[in-house]
């Protein structure tokens, strides 16, 4: 299978720039998979699809100000002057002591190993070592306050695609209403339409939610740079299932529905190591779900729009079927939905 075969045009003017002015204010295509079929609606109709005894199942990973710019140490100057200057996204931590964290670079000719960055604050890192396409290991000085300096000078990671600076509004914008567990490079952003209202509408139609974590990394940002999907292999990401969900899902009640591809992905995940069950596990994931995949748990799909040839986009095809799929896309680009991060929705059942 070709990562060709998993493409669609899409006028930029529908990539979207910034959130709805309300967070639930999104429109949803609801697609039937059994039907082959769909239907434009809005997100607040959301809750009128819960049945009783259905698990919402949501990720309630926290996004890290994970952007910070610095300053090659070897060039003088300050971070207004362009000579010298880095970026640096921070991607998972490697280890406590020494506090060691993975990380993409910009510009990364100039980061060699032995390399020192100096940040403001007086947080300083050392690259330890070099990776593919820009990733490097990088050794900070700090311990014990490292996240409130990163909570203070820190940047939220917009994707690449929108193309403007964060604001303030990002901060609380790029964030789902439920994050609680910080440690995500970007944010589950079918979570970003919930409000409190929302969630207590789902609750009042019968459904529990659930909480489960996956901290999305740099490979949500990373192009499939191979041919076919077979030679693709996925970046891991720091994962956890709590005994407390897995009860929940274990329990023989309704649907196991999923807000956005990085709760399938965790719950996919527990379920194959542990033959089909839903059980307590956290760890590493690099799980590809692309189609021929069989899914063991979850029932019906809360996403957004995609990137075209994307590891998330194959993972939707997978659960309704390329064709269907694709088809939804086309109908969303006629129809003008927004896409992406910040766009528009599609429930997937």
């Amino acid at each position: 299978m070709k990562v060709a075969d998993f493409t669609f045009e899409l006028p930029d003017e529908l990539i979207a720039q910034t959130p709805p002015p309300e967070r639930d204010g999104a429109r949803m295509l609801v697609v039937d998979r059994q039907a082959g079929a769909w239907q434009d609606r809005a997100f607040r109709d959301f809750p009128s699809y819960i049945q009783p005894g259905d698990r919402l199942v949501v990720n309630n990973t926290r996004v890290m100000p994970a952007r910070l710019f610095g300053r090659r140490a070897d060039v003088p100057g300050t971070l207004q002057q362009p000579t010298g200057v880095v970026e640096v996204l921070l991607s998972k931590p490697l280890s406590e002591t020494p506090l060691r964290w993975e990380g993409l670079v910009r510009p990364s000719k100039k980061l060699d190993v032995g390399q020192r960055i100096v940040f403001p604050e007086g947080l300083e890192a050392r690259v330890t070592a070099k990776g593919e396409y820009g990733l490097r290991t990088l050794e900070f000085n700090s311990g014990a306050d490292f996240h409130e300096k990163i909570e203070r000078i820190g940047h939220i990671p917009l994707p690449p695609y929108i193309r403007r600076e964060d604001v303030a509004a990002d901060r609380q914008r790029y964030q789902t209403v439920y994050a609680t567990a910080p440690g995500a490079a970007a944010a589950p952003t079918a979570g970003l339409h919930f409000t409190d209202d929302v969630l207590a509408s789902c609750r009042q139609q019968g459904a529990e939610i659930v909480e489960v974590t996956l901290h999305v990394g740099l490979g949500t940002f990373q192009p499939v740079r191979a041919r076919t999907l077979s030679e693709h292999r996925m970046h891991s990401e720091r994962f956890e299932l709590s005994a407390g969900a897995a009860a929940k899902l274990h329990e023989p009640k309704g649907r196991v529905l999923a807000a956005g591809t990085t709760a399938v992905r965790t719950l996919e995940t527990a379920a194959q190591r542990h033959d089909g069950s839903i059980r307590a596990c956290s760890g590493e994931t690099d799980i590809f779900i692309y189609p021929g995949y069989r899914f063991q748990v979850v029932e019906g799909l809360l996403t957004n729009f995609h990137l075209p040839e994307s590891t998330l986009l194959m993972l939707v095809c997978a659960f309704a079927g390329t064709e269907l799929m694709l088809g939804a896309y086309r109908h969303a680009v006629k129809e003008r939905y927004r896409f992406f991060s910040y766009g528009d929705c599609m429930l997937i059942l």
